[in-house]
């Protein structure tokens, strides 16, 4: 599961992502926002799992400011104040903050992975990484972007070759962005090991979320390959 952002305001209704994350960014804003949503993420997987549900990771999208203040020692905090166990914990990380500084980035992927956390990273093949950098980087999977995943009826090259780069580097492989059924046949016949995106369901509240778990709901990302 992954964790997303909305704001439900009281006047404007429901205001998407894409409308106040790049304020929060440019004011300096998401780091506190993005660390109070790494922490109700990380609070509410506990509960659920202390609630007797299936243990599952929860994905929770890093900012470039987030990665560049502190991330490691506030990853730690958050972990130990709400008790989640590291393993059910994964970061996603695009591929052009990690060029932004190389050796740091390295640097703060190796503690990060110590702490025990899963590592992704997402939107790939927008970015400008290069392979050699890529071998460097502790990571588990990455997530195939969802404009490759938009072409793979017509042209599925790019998502092809990212599945079997993923493969041959001994990492999973997400595809974001599935809206059809041919869509996820497709990229299951290429061995793609996970799909998110509206085809399996769009994003959900908790109560939607805590139905699904219950089994009353099918509402989820689902693994795509047999």
């Amino acid at each position: 599961m992954e964790a997303l952002i909305r704001w439900q305001h009281p006047n404007r209704g429901l205001i998407p992502p894409l409308k106040f994350i790049s304020v929060a960014e440019e004011t300096g804003l998401i780091v506190p926002i993005g660390e109070w949503v790494l922490y109700t993420a990380c609070k509410q997987n506990k509960e659920w799992q202390d609630a007797g549900f299936v243990p599952l990771r929860v994905s929770v999208n890093i900012s470039a400011r987030q990665f560049q203040n502190n991330l490691v020692a506030t990853v730690k905090k958050i972990l130990d104040k709400t008790g989640l166990a590291p393993q059910w914990l994964e970061l996603e990380i695009t591929e052009s903050m990690l060029m932004i500084n190389v050796e740091e980035a390295v640097q703060t992927l190796h503690q990060l992975k110590n702490l025990g956390v899963h590592l992704s990273i997402d939107d790939f093949g927008t970015g400008y990484s290069s392979l050699n950098y890529l071998k460097r980087f502790p990571i588990d999977c990455l997530k195939i972007d969802k404009s490759f995943v938009s072409d793979v009826l017509s042209d599925a090259s790019i998502a092809n070759a990212v599945i079997t780069l993923g493969h041959n580097l001994n990492l999973q492989v997400i595809a974001e962005g599935i809206e059809k059924q041919e869509q996820a046949i497709a990229l299951q016949k290429q061995n793609c090991d996970y799909g998110q995106g509206y085809f399996f369901g769009p994003p959900v509240s908790k109560q939607r979320f805590e139905h699904f778990l219950m089994g009353n709901s099918d509402n989820a990302a689902l693994k795509i390959s047999s």
